[in-house]
Parts: structure tokens; C-alpha cells; sequence
């Protein structure tokens, strides 16, 4: 199996990610509709929300162990131990993931009157069997990831969301005339299914590239061997508290979801505005999650490759890699955050129902918090400051939860609430998370200054945008005029334009490098201007 850099993995796993969350976004409008609008669609979030905290629950910790464990015992020549190591943690996650099956199938009407959606109890029944099919995929992505293969993961990934698209759609519309619950249920369909057969896929990889080249001068009695309690210390040294700081996340998101229901009524409004206000709101978390999945697969990059460094102490090496890390990060978060911010509104009348605009147009700041609370999170971890950042996280996520209770129930605020809140639990975290970053492993990290130069190419990029918009839709109205064509057609135009200034700019002021556009595949290349690749040095 062929190792890749930490570059070219990610752009190979950040590919396939906004592919499949391009997907994600095409359909999202069309399930909305099926289900008959924001207010149906709260009930297929509220299940939503519970999955991913069960998944969580099950998938956090011990995926990162394997992957953090084989990197490290590969940087060490300790092959047979990488694979030891792999095989317990997959023993251990289809275990857990059964049982955590299980029980998620037989709670689902507590785990949805805890939300303040009982609907959503049949969607959660259908959504159990994807716990333990995640399980399994989740184990061998974490072998790959540690060997520095990120290509099975992508393929994993964009084969689950194609199934997911379709299933979806398909079962949604089929179970409709059931009742919206059984709707719900029936767009959880393509989840299940995705999930199976991305596990079916990982094992067959896996079969085919399970031996390690070993070098010629490596003999294994030079090696220090691990006995299978050792591994298991190790795995469990690592997975819980991995598990602990994730699950604590997702554990405010789903407090804070069923808070806002709560909140919103107790601020005295309707159930029937409540409901819809509750799923504005996961349009606006969905549509926030497609940047946020690309700075996912840049964590998951880095750790292996940031824990290989750490075990054999090569601190040139550690430093390159944290700051590439945060570069890149702004890189993506930055412009992701002033484009939802100018296009909110198009975006929304492609999309959704327009009333959820304001959310996205006034919270889209939150993305860069949030990214780098990822990868300080994910950094920490591969240097083994895993008890701190687990107990960081949980300080922002009360401070988060706390903010949100006061804020949402004030009439004048409402779901407006959980922007505060959130720039104000991510605030906590990030400077607690640096604090401890600049006093443990005392290199020099240039966190905000890598944040100058995509910002100055955003601001640009959002003029642009908002004038090539502008225009293209008043030609549009003259031409076309159908409001929904008009809106597409131009924001398609604006988004164009702005990716090639924003590109531009950070061309000329230096802001991408040569070695950044080398890392990418020679197919996404192809598709790079050439008046870039020429000023790129």
C-alpha cells in the first residue's frame, strides 16, 4: 500500500468530501419538499441529531486510537504491532457498536421525547442498524488513516453519500402517504444502506492491502513487542478520552437542541412557529456542515502524520505540520464564511424555504470557530494532550449551553441565540486550547497570522460575488424571468467568479504556494486556471 503525504491525503479526502456534501446539498431541497417543509423536516433532524450522538458515542475514540497507534508504530518500524493493534480496536468497535445498535433501537421513543419531537422515534428505530455497519467502516478507515492512505476512506465515504442521495429520496416519497413520521423514517433509509455498503467496500480493500512492505534491514527481534493488555492500555488510554471530548460536543449540540424547542416556547411562542423556527435551524447546521466536513478531513490528515512526528521527536517536522495546518484551515474557513455570508439569501432561495436566511447571513462567522477548535483539537491530540482538551471542550460547551438557555428564550433574540452562543463556547475553547499549545510544546506557531491573507482575498471575493450577482440576475429577470432560474443561473455565475478571485488574490499576495496546487491530484489540476498556476511560485 502506498503511503501518501499529509498534503495529498487531504486533497484526495477534502475532494471526495465536497462531492459527496455537494450531493448532500442537492438533495436536501428536494427532501425538504418531500416532507413538506421545515417544520416536517424537524422531525427527520431531531433523529438526526440523536444518530450522530449515538455515533459519537460509538465511533469517536477508538477510530482515532487506531489510526494515531498505527502511525505511530509504523514511524517506529513495529509492524506487527501496527496490525495487533488494528485488530483488537476492531474486535473492541464491533462490540460496542452492536450493543450501542441495540440500544438506540429499543430508547428511540425516550431518546425523542427527551428532544421535544416524539415523531421522530421511528426514524431513530430505522437509523439503529447504521451504528454498527459505521462501526465497522469507522475501524477500517482508522487503519488506513494510520498507514497514510486516505484514498479507501474517500471512496468509502462518496459511495455512502450517492446511496444515501437516492435511498433517501426514494423511501421518503414511497412512505409519505404513511404519515410524516414514517416519511422521516423512510429518508433515514439511504444512511443504513450507505453505511453497509461502505463497510462492505473497507473490507475488501482491506484484503487486498493488508501486507506491510517490509525494508530488508528490518528484523522484527530489533523491535520492542507490546503484549495484547499493553495494546488494549493503549487503545483505551487513547479512545476514552478521544470519546469523552467528542461526545461531550455533540452532547451540548443535542442539550442545545432540545433546549431550543423548550426555549423557544417558554419565550412564548406557538409549538407550530417553535417547529419551524427548530428547523431552520438544521438547514442552517447543514448547510455549515459542508466547510466543516472539508476541515474534518484536514484533522483526520493531520493527526496521524502530527502523532508519527511527536514519537520520534522530530520538532522541525511537528512545526511545518501544525502550521500548514492552521494555513490551510483559514484557507477554507475564511471564504467559506464570507460567501454564506453575502450569498445567504440566493443560497436559501435555491435551497430552503427563504425565512432562514438572517441565520445563516448573521451565524456564518461561527465556521471559523468552530474549524479551529477541530483542529487545535485534533493537534492536541496527537501530541497526547488528550485529558486537556477533553476538559476544555466540555468548559465551551457549558458556556455554549448556558448562553444558549438565556438568549433563546428572550423574544427579540430566539434561535438568533445560539450565534452568541456559540462564538462564545468556541471562544472559550480555542484560547484555553492555544494557551496550553504555547506553554507544552514550545514551538512557534503562527496561528492568526496565517488568517491575514485569506481574509484580505475574502473581503475581495465577497465584492466581487455580490456584484457579479447583482448584475447576472438583472439580466436574468430581463431574460428569463422566473425568479427561481434567475437565482440559480446567477449565484451559480457569482460562486464561479468568486472561487477564481479569491484564488487569485491569494496568488498574487502569496497567500497559496506552489507546493499547495503539487499536492492535488493531476485531475483536479486540470481544472485549475492556468493565469493561476503561472503566478503560483
Amino acid at each position: 500500500m502506498k503511503e501518501q503525504s499529509t498534503a495529498k491525503g487531504f486533497a484526495i479526502l477534502s475532494m471526495a468530501t465536497i462531492l459527496g456534501k455537494i450531493l448532500s446539498l442537492l438533495y436536501l431541497p428536494f427532501l425538504v419538499k418531500i416532507l413538506g417543509g421545515s417544520g416536517t423536516y424537524a422531525i427527520y433532524y431531531a433523529a438526526y441529531q440523536i444518530y450522530v450522538f449515538v455515533y459519537v458515542l460509538t465511533n469517536a475514540g477508538i477510530p482515532v486510537a487506531i489510526s494515531k497507534l498505527v502511525s505511530e508504530f509504523i514511524a517506529v518500524k513495529n509492524y506487527r504491532d501496527a496490525v495487533k493493534s488494528f485488530k483488537m480496536s476492531r474486535f473492541m468497535l464491533i462490540i460496542i457498536g452492536s450493543v450501542m445498535s441495540v440500544i438506540l433501537f429499543f430508547a428511540s421513543r425516550l431518546f425523542s421525547n427527551l428532544m421535544k419531537v416524539p415523531q421522530s422515534y421511528l426514524a431513530v428505530m430505522a437509523l439503529s442498524p447504521a451504528i454498527l455497519c459505521t462501526s465497522v467502516s469507522s475501524a477500517y478507515r482508522g487503519y488506513f488513516q494510520g498507514r497514510g492512505n486516505m484514498t479507501p476512506t474517500a471512496v468509502s465515504q462518496l459511495l455512502e453519500q450517492i446511496l444515501n442521495t437516492v435511498l433517501s429520496l426514494v423511501f421518503a416519497a414511497l412512505l409519505f402517504k404513511y404519515g410524516e413520521a414514517a416519511a422521516c423514517a423512510g429518508a433515514t433509509v439511504g444512511t443504513t444502506v450507505g453505511a453497509f455498503v461502505s463497510a462492505i467496500y473497507l473490507v475488501a480493500t482491506y484484503e487486498k492491502n493488508k501486507h506491510f512492505r517490509v525494508p530488508k534491514e528490518y528484523y522484527e527481534k530489533q523491535t520492542i513487542k507490546h503484549t495484547n493488555k499493553q495494546i488494549a492500555y493503549k487503545i483505551a488510554n487513547y479512545g476514552i478520552p478521544i470519546t469523552l471530548c467528542i461526545g461531550m460536543q455533540n452532547a451540548g449540540n443535542l442539550i442545545d437542541t432540545g433546549n431550543t424547542m423548550s426555549r423557544l416556547l417558554a419565550g412564548g411562542l406557538k409549538y407550530n412557529l417553535a417547529r419551524s423556527l427548530f428547523g431552520t435551524i438544521g438547514q442552517y447546521q447543514t448547510l455549515m456542515n459542508v466547510p466543516i466536513a472539508i476541515i474534518s478531513s484536514l484533522a483526520v490528515t493531520i493527526l496521524p502524520s502530527i502523532s508519527a512526528s511527536a514519537a520520534i521527536k522530530d520538532k522541525k517536522v511537528l512545526t511545518q505540520k501544525i502550521n500548514y495546518a492552521f494555513r490551510v484551515c483559514f484557507l477554507i474557513a475564511i471564504p467559506s464564511a464570507v460567501g454564506f455570508s453575502v450569498m445567504s439569501l440566493p443560497v436559501y432561495r435555491v435551497l430552503f424555504p427563504i425565512q432562514g436566511f438572517r441565520l445563516m447571513f448573521l451565524g456564518s462567522e461561527v465556521l471559523i470557530f468552530m474549524s479551529l477548535v477541530q483542529i487545535q483539537t485534533s493537534i492536541l491530540q496527537g501530541v497526547g494532550k488528550i485529558y486537556n482538551v477533553t476538559i476544555y471542550s466540555i468548559i465551551g460547551i457549558v458556556v455554549k449551553i448556558i448562553s444558549n438557555y438565556i438568549l433563546i428564550a428572550i423574544p427579540s433574540i430566539n434561535v438568533y441565540g445560539i450565534i452568541i452562543g456559540s462564538i462564545l463556547g468556541y471562544s472559550t475553547t480555542i484560547f484555553l486550547n492555544y494557551r496550553l499549545m504555547r506553554k507544552s510544546m514550545r514551538i512557534k506557531i503562527k496561528m492568526l497570522r496565517h488568517a491575514v491573507k485569506p481574509l484580505v482575498a475574502s473581503i475581495i471575493m465577497g465584492g466581487v460575488v455580490c456584484l457579479v450577482y447583482s448584475t447576472i440576475n438583472f439580466i436574468m429577470q430581463l431574460v428569463i424571468k422566473k425568479v427561481y432560474l434567475d437565482n440559480l443561473i446567477a449565484l451559480i455565475f457569482a460562486a464561479a467568479a468568486g472561487m477564481f478571485v479569491y484564488f487569485l488574490f491569494l496568488a498574487l499576495i502569496r497567500g497559496i504556494r506552489k507546493s499547495d496546487l503539487d499536492s492535488f491530484p493531476n485531475k483536479i489540476k486540470r481544472f485549475i486556471p492556468k493565469s493561476i498556476m503561472a503566478i503560483v511560485r
